[in-house]
């Protein structure tokens, strides 16, 4: 007997999940580049509208190339429903909003990328949305932050830029007795390295422009959860207000799940490299990185993930020093971006939490020296020169 796709392994998930091919045949995934579907009479298109008969309607609602690199993200994350949205901040926004209204409260790890932290701190207050921040790491902390009107909780785990680890397990059995919902932003971790579902998440959130993506081509987002979840909090939202993945774009990120594994695998090989060269250079003061077993969070990253990641973030001491080392690279790109083959590193202070105030980057840690690193398919050894000559010129 065949197996059900999910009873397939991730690998074999990633390339043939969610696969609907058209009478041709294709092997490579169609491309319904349409904005529009036609029906063949006025009854049939009130038949698709009404729910009675299945069926695209709007590139809006759904499209062909859409839904199968939202079922093959599905299988592979081991979630009932996936929604695609156009960037990973849409998908970060919607997940919010799905949730609450105005009233309620929102608990969220104080360490976030910088539009995340904008959208608690400044835009879902304006909407009488209240947000409290708290110190991810410690159950403790998100257990005294709730209130009887708390609705959702957010991390990021490991969170950006200096890969804290929230004990998702812990922090998901305190919002469910509190009658709220866990959102997870896994971007960092990926499907490959963690499964916030199997934690109890209750939301995960993607920005698929980085590792699914991994090239550097399109921007992209994806929410994943429950069935019921999912079409309650979200079916209207993603409706009406039209956040949606472009036909192109999710064609792109099927590819891109094709050597997903391989990639962050190959990734995550070349960061413990690059890590062992920082750390072994007089110039750098710390490096965090999931993959040592220095890390802060360590026994609960050795429980919880099944690989590092490929980030890891390193102080220089001072922003002199931060951009001097920056300037000094040969190989590696100056660049905010994450997750691409094309290893970056970037100084966050004054690009991806730039827009946080100078007391709230100090609040997690954030200090001018901090340097942040994708490290991606290049030769290990290429890599490790690449970063050792530039701190010699610190």
């Amino acid at each position: 007997m065949t197996k059900s796709p999910k009873d397939w392994k991730p690998q074999t998930r990633m390339v043939r999940g969610g696969m609907a091919r058209s009478p041709y045949g294709e092997i490579s995934e169609a491309l319904f580049l349409t904005q529009s579907f036609a029906y063949d009479s006025a009854a049939a298109a009130d038949r698709r509208f009404s729910g009675e008969d299945p069926g695209f309607i709007y590139q809006r609602f759904g499209n062909p190339t859409t839904q199968m690199f939202e079922d093959r993200l599905a299988l592979l994350e081991g979630a009932e429903v996936c929604r695609a949205t156009a960037s990973g901040m849409s998908a970060v926004h919607v997940a919010l909003q799905g949730l609450v209204r105005a009233g309620d409260h929102v608990v969220a790890g104080r360490a976030l990328f910088g539009s995340c932290r904008w959208i608690l701190s400044q835009w879902m207050p304006r909407f009488g949305v209240e947000v409290t921040f708290v110190d991810a790491t410690d159950p403790a902390a998100w257990a005294a932050a709730v209130r009887p009107n708390t609705r959702a909780f957010l991390v990021e785990s490991p969170a950006n830029p200096l890969l804290e680890v929230t004990p998702i397990a812990e922090v998901a059995e305190i919002a469910h007795q509190a009658g709220a919902r866990l959102v997870v932003d896994n971007v960092f971790a990926t499907p490959v390295f963690q499964k916030p579902l199997e934690l109890g998440a209750d939301i995960v959130v993607y920005s698929a422009t980085k590792h699914i993506d991994g090239q550097g081509r399109v921007l992209g987002g994806a929410i994943l959860g429950g069935a019921e979840l999912m079409t309650e909090s979200y079916r209207d939202i993603l409706r009406h207000t039209g956040p949606a993945l472009s036909p192109f774009n999710a064609w792109v990120l099927l590819k891109g799940l094709e050597t997903l594994d391989l990639r962050v695998r190959r990734q995550a090989d070349n960061a413990v490299r690059v890590t062992e060269a920082l750390a072994s250079h007089a110039a750098v003061r710390r490096v965090v990185f999931p993959g040592r077993p220095d890390h802060p969070q360590a026994n609960l990253i050795a429980r919880q993930m099944s690989g590092p990641g490929n980030v890891v973030a390193f102080d220089l001491g001072d922003r002199a020093r931060a951009w001097a080392f920056l300037d000094a690279l040969g190989i590696v790109d100056i660049s905010n971006n994450l997750g691409d083959a094309k290893s970056m590193a970037t100084h966050p202070s004054t690009t991806t939490h730039r827009s946080m105030s100078e007391s709230e980057r100090l609040e997690i840690g954030l200090t001018e020296g901090w340097v942040r690193m994708s490290v991606g398919l290049e030769d290990a050894g290429d890599l490790a020169d690449d970063v050792l000559q530039a701190l010699d010129k610190v």
